[in-house]
């Protein structure tokens, strides 16, 4: 059952075209998060009605044909879309995105087809059996998708602006475009209120682009909240359970993650994970970022401090060993952590190895080996007991999410060149990513306030 993640996975799929699908549990430990008999089903029949409406079936090529205005509206109801679209955001950013618009079509009964022009095949395995999750390169709107914004006519906030559309509607367009990035407007976030998803639901073709992880507001529309209650019982397993079931590396992601942990993991008796992520004009090393990060791992216990001379005669002959495994665009933080325990033996007496797997000092999007090492490194970061991330940063969500970890946030961003000193970084009370963009005014600002299982993030 463990192969198939607790039922979470189809059998039907080629264990050879696509390693990690069936193997994760060769270094990943049982997950104590199960997913519910109402979300197994669920994706059963989901992945039924993909084969049935997927690229090369006779109702997607009814369902593109609409997309011209002059042909006659189908009348086929069961098969309607959402298409995700790959923004110039970078992939932590993608994949949050595509977990939510996933549960979106999941819970209102569309399919998805994500953009495949910006490599994504080259990272991610198809997930679903029989068919394809790829949006066709001769889809009807592929020219014009990229130059979606909130200036398109089809935009819908633009035309509830433009009291383009209202409540009165009777005939919806064939296509609208979701702006759901984090600039969009009063008018775009309306798509979280009920009486909205009331006239989205009839419309056949929803292009989304979106880089933030909007699924906290789907649990505040009240039509979605019954089924999301029936789906994820433990309420922050949503993208622990959705990633693992959607998002598996492609067999040359999967060569890299398998290499780095046995050759420097697999051997420890711990895995600490360290994602180091600076914002700003000016990111690069700092001291004073490096102090945070010592300052939290050695007060939380998480790395032991180097050992005084009296206590050097103390350390054991068979140490434990803790591996460390540090992701970051600049590796001066890694080799900084390498030195100190290089230099003495730590108090407890264990051996620390710290491991970086790549340094690119620039964050490079929509580069094909990049992406790559980024997808492997935020799987490996997730094969880790114990993980430390850095505020608002959604390579760590991402890891945090699929490894089923709460994590230990960098918290406060440094200021003046200083690290906060009190506390340098606390515990999140979830493994979900957080929606840093939310909407938090309009028709959900009220539900906000009462609802017990929506809160605030730490960061």
């Amino acid at each position: 059952m463990e192969k198939k993640i607790g039922g979470l996975l189809a059998t039907e799929l080629d264990e050879k075209s696509c390693l990690s699908r069936y193997h994760q549990s060769s270094l990943r430990k049982p997950s104590p998060y199960k997913p519910s008999s109402y979300l197994v089903s669920k994706l059963r029949r989901y992945e039924k009605l993909h084969k049935r409406c997927g690229p090369g079936t006779e109702a997607y090529k009814r369902a593109t044909e609409q997309l011209d205005e002059n042909q006659v509206r189908s009348s086929d109801k069961e098969c309607r879309y959402v298409v995700w679209v790959a923004t110039e955001y970078g992939l932590g950013n993608r994949i949050i995105s595509m977990a939510s618009s996933f549960l979106y079509a999941l819970l209102t009964e569309r399919i998805i087809l994500v953009d495949q022009r910006k490599d994504i095949n080259d990272i991610f395995c198809e997930p679903f059996p029989g068919t394809s999750w790829l949006l066709p390169l001769d889809f009807p709107l592929i020219g014009q998708i990229d130059s979606y914004n909130t200036d398109y006519s089809r935009c819908y906030g633009t035309m509830l602006k433009n009291h383009a559309i209202n409540s009165t509607t009777t005939i919806p367009p064939l296509h609208l475009y979701l702006h759901l990035l984090h600039d969009y407007r009063a008018e775009d976030k309306t798509f979280y209120c009920q009486e909205n998803q009331a006239f989205i639901k009839n419309v056949p073709w929803l292009v989304v682009k979106a880089n933030i992880y909007f699924v906290p507001s789907l649990w505040l529309i009240p039509s979605f909240q019954t089924k999301l209650i029936k789906l994820f019982p433990q309420k922050d397993t949503v993208f622990h359970h959705l990633s693992r079931y959607l998002l598996h590396p492609t067999n040359q992601v999967w060569g890299m993650v398998t290499r780095s942990y046995n050759a420097y993991l697999s051997k420890a008796d711990e895995i600490l994970g360290i994602q180091v992520r600076v914002f700003g004009r000016r990111a690069g090393y700092f001291q004073h970022v490096m102090d945070q990060i010592l300052d939290c791992t050695q007060r939380e216990k998480l790395l032991p401090e180097p050992a005084e001379e009296s206590q050097m005669m103390n350390i054991s002959k068979t140490p434990k060993l803790k591996a460390v495994l540090v992701t970051s665009l600049h590796p001066e933080y890694s080799d900084n952590l390498k030195s100190i325990f290089l230099e003495r033996p730590s108090s407890t007496g264990e051996m620390v190895l710290v491991y970086q797997l790549s340094g690119e000092r620039v964050q490079q999007t929509d580069k094909k080996l990049r992406d790559q090492k980024a997808l492997a490194e935020m799987y490996l970061l997730s094969l880790a007991d114990k993980l430390v991330t850095s505020t608002r940063s959604t390579f760590g969500y991402v890891a945090q999410g699929l490894g089923g970890l709460k994590p230990w946030i960098l918290l406060y961003e440094p200021r003046n060149r200083k690290a906060p000193a009190d506390p340098p970084c606390v515990r999140a009370m979830s493994m979900e990513p957080c929606f840093i963009r939310a909407p938090l005014h309009g028709c959900q600002a009220k539900t906000i306030k009462t609802t017990p299982f929506i809160k605030y993030c730490e960061d």
